[in-house]
C-alpha cells in the first residue's frame, strides 16, 4: 500500500490535475476489473497509475525518447508520436519508478494500440484507459459499460471497433498493432457473440 500511495504523490505532482485525475479512474477501474477476472488487483492498481507517465512529453520529446531507449518505431509512430507514451511510459515505469514485474510494464506499453492476444492484465488496463468513470460519454462507451463486468474479450473487442473507427473517421493514424488486435478478438468471439 505504502507503494501505490507513494506513486500516487509522484503522479499528482507530475501531471496535470485532469491528466491526473484520469489516472486515478484507470487505477480504481484496473483495480476493479482485476478483483472481477482474478487479476492482480496490486499490480492492476499501480499499472493504472503509471500507465500516462510519459503522457506529459511533447511529440518531440517522445520521439528523442524513443531513440534514446532503442525502439524501433513504426511509420505511424513517427508520424503520430502520442502512439509512443505507451511505450516510453513502459520504460519510464522501470527507470524511474522501480517498477520490475513484465506484466506491469507490458501492461502500460500496450494501453494505448493494444495487441493481439494480450494478457490479462493488459486487456485490464487497456479497457479501464477507455472506460473509467471520468471518460466523457462518447458513442458506445455506455454498452462498452456494461459489457466490461460480463466478458472481458468482447469489451476489448467493442473497445478496438470503437477506437478503429473514429481514428478513421478523423484521418488519424492507426498503429498495425490495433488493427491486428482487433482482427484479433474478432475470431476469438465469433460464434459466441452476435456482432
Amino acid at each position: 500500500m505504502k507503494e501505490i500511495i507513494e506513486l500516487q504523490k509522484q503522479m499528482r505532482d507530475l501531471l496535470p490535475k485532469k491528466r491526473y485525475v484520469h489516472t486515478l479512474g484507470v487505477s480504481y477501474t484496473s483495480s476493479c476489473l482485476a478483483m472481477r477476472y482474478g487479476a492482480d488487483p496490486v499490480k492492476a492498481q499501480i499499472a493504472g497509475l503509471l500507465h500516462d507517465c510519459a503522457k506529459y512529453l511533447t511529440e518531440k520529446e517522445l520521439l528523442q525518447e524513443g531513440k534514446r531507449l532503442g525502439l524501433s518505431m513504426t511509420k505511424e509512430e513517427r508520424r503520430s508520436p502520442q502512439l509512443l507514451h505507451g511505450r516510453v511510459g513502459a520504460w519510464y515505469a522501470k527507470e524511474r519508478y522501480g517498477i520490475e514485474e513484465e506484466e506491469i510494464l507490458s501492461a502500460i506499453c500496450y494501453h494505448t494500440t493494444g495487441k493481439p492476444n494480450m494478457s490479462l492484465l493488459e486487456q485490464i488496463v487497456f479497457v479501464a484507459d477507455y472506460m473509467e468513470p471520468g471518460r466523457k460519454m462518447i458513442f458506445g462507451l455506455e454498452e462498452i459499460r456494461k459489457e466490461t463486468f460480463l466478458d472481458l474479450d468482447r469489451t476489448t473487442f467493442l473497445v478496438l471497433s470503437n477506437t478503429i473507427a473514429y481514428l478513421r473517421e478523423c484521418e488519424m493514424e492507426i498503429e498495425p498493432r490495433s488493427i491486428e488486435a482487433l482482427d484479433y478478438y474478432k475470431k476469438k468471439g465469433e460464434g459466441r457473440w452476435n456482432s
